[in-house]
């Protein structure tokens, strides 16, 4: 793989210039002009015949077409699941063969792992540091719930002397898997790995602007010993393919993860055939920053915070709270690291930390909140333009003189955007990172372990990170929201609870 340089050199108009070199050895799947979706151990295209196109963020050039699922595509796909699920292949598979299939595809993950993070960095603008280390994580994952299929048992149950009772774990039946094109291999993982482990069949449906890494592969998946229809991919748009499998009577539970909104889309129409749902949703996670915190490492690890991805993580510390003592010096620490760290760059150029945004709709919306925040009489530190005249970067951006009522403040950006305020002390601090709807992640900084205890206790978020973010040490951390921000959990013993059902069985003898 070719890797890119970004030159200091400026436009006319004194913006920088991003120079993106040709990418030479680029995976001769970003060559092809469509790419098919995967139903039944078949590539298909659409039976509509229609295509939706992809656009390189960094170059705004075209990518191969996917197709454009429809209701029709979905029901084919969730026949091939329902299929599979009760095929003896499947069926009837040995928890230790199950178990071995998960560790064939983290071998598939690792082997293919560059050209996978090649094509995510490609098709939504990630950096290629970043979906390096999403695809080894992604392997670690699958090895992670390998080992579980051959612990998911039933318990006995004290009867009568002429009974015998007992429990049985069970897999729920096909699994409709919805995510983000914000990591497509990151999220995907989380979804898939654990229904398998538990013996579910799914339906994937990735999104639409990212969907290239999800159906290569789907097409690599072919050289494990997974039996046919076990796993089966719908590309298209959420209003037609993710909505049509949502409504399926057949399928028994939606994972999805996105936007608040849309998530309270999929709760009421899931809740219609009362199938089970875990939602992880939108954030606006408070970094609350301590006088008595190591400012440096406090404020590049804020920057990181809300910078890292472009800003498009739900977990991103867009709101941040300092000490009101020491807010002067943390602002020109967290502004150096801004400007210096994450200065936005082509994702192929190493170390790059800030890359694109993902398409134009995205880069016009995030564009839209500064713009907001700007007639509402906040101040710009840094930041608020565009970077560059080609591809959709973002100047990391930081806003001060906020109100609790601003959009920028209230709503989740998903972008290289951050707030900053101060607070007085930790009732104060607690109070201001807890007045939102969400509640993801939240990070705190600070030297002293009573405060960073009384701040992990009352601060309303699934995750909570003392002097550091965004770490996920194993898979058996449970990850999710509280409030808006999601029902249920992924990681650890929460997720093989949520991908099985229980049942009772009583004999007389």
């Amino acid at each position: 793989m070719t890797t890119q340089t970004t030159t200091g050199a400026t436009t006319n108009a004194g913006r920088p210039t991003i120079e993106v070199e040709a990418r030479r050895e680029m995976p001769a799947f970003l060559t092809a002009e469509a790419q098919l979706m995967h139903i039944g151990g078949e590539q298909v295209p659409a039976s509509s015949g229609n295509t939706l196109p992809n656009t390189d963020p960094t170059t705004e050039q075209a990518l191969p077409t996917v197709p454009r699922g429809s209701a029709q595509d979905v029901y084919a796909a969730v026949r091939a699941a329902r299929t599979a699920l009760v095929d003896p292949s499947w069926a009837q598979m040995s928890a230790d063969t199950r178990g071995r299939i998960l560790n064939q595809i983290a071998d598939v993950l690792e082997e293919h792992g560059e050209e996978l993070a090649t094509i995510d960095s490609v098709n939504m603008g990630a950096p290629r540091m970043l979906t390096s280390r999403m695809l080894a994580e992604s392997a670690e994952i699958f090895r992670y719930y390998a080992g579980w299929p051959t612990k998911i048992f039933g318990t006995t149950v004290p009867t009568p002397s002429d009974r015998l009772g007992y429990t049985r774990r069970e897999a729920l039946g096909v699994v409709g898997i919805i995510w983000g094109w914000n990591g497509p291999m990151a999220q995907l993982p989380s979804k898939l790995a654990p229904a398998l482990a538990t013996g579910n069949t799914v339906v994937l449906k990735p999104a639409e602007t990212a969907s290239l890494s999800t159906l290569r592969l789907a097409e690599l998946l072919q050289a494990t010993d997974l039996p046919t229809g076990v796993v089966n991919v719908v590309t298209g748009l959420g209003s037609e393919a993710g909505e049509a499998l949502v409504a399926h009577p057949d399928v028994a539970k939606i994972a999805y993860t996105g936007s608040t909104a849309v998530g309270k889309h999929v709760q009421q129409v899931a809740a219609e055939t009362l199938k089970k749902v875990t939602l992880e949703l939108g954030g606006k996670s408070p970094t609350v920053v301590f006088a008595d915190a190591d400012l440096q490492a406090a404020a590049r690890g804020a920057a990181a915070g809300f910078l890292g991805n472009a800003g498009q993580a739900c977990v991103a510390g867009s709101r941040i709270f300092v000490q009101e003592q020491v807010r002067d010096e943390f602002v020109a620490l967290l502004t150096e690291a801004m400007n210096t760290i994450f200065t936005p760059a082509d994702p192929f150029t190493p170390n790059t930390i800030t890359g694109a945004l993902a398409t134009k709709t995205h880069f016009d919306r995030v564009a839209s909140y500064v713009d907001s925040a700007r007639d509402q009489g906040a101040h710009i530190v840094t930041g608020g333009t565009r970077f560059g005249d080609q591809g959709y970067f973002y100047t990391p951006t930081l806003i001060d003189d906020i109100t609790p009522d601003m959009r920028v403040v209230r709503e989740e950006i998903f972008g290289p955007v951050g707030v900053i305020t101060t607070f007085t002390d930790t009732a104060d601090a607690i109070a201001q990172a807890n007045d939102t709807e969400y509640g993801l992640a939240a990070s705190v900084w600070t030297t002293d372990l009573g405060t960073a205890h009384t701040m992990a206790a009352a601060i309303q978020a699934g995750t909570v990170w003392v002097n550091t973010w965004g770490e996920q040490a194993n898979m058996a951390f449970p990850f999710g929201g509280y409030k808006q921000s999601g029902i249920g959990r992924e990681g650890g013993l929460e997720v093989i609870d949520s991908y099985t059902q229980s049942k009772a069985v009583q004999i007389a003898f």
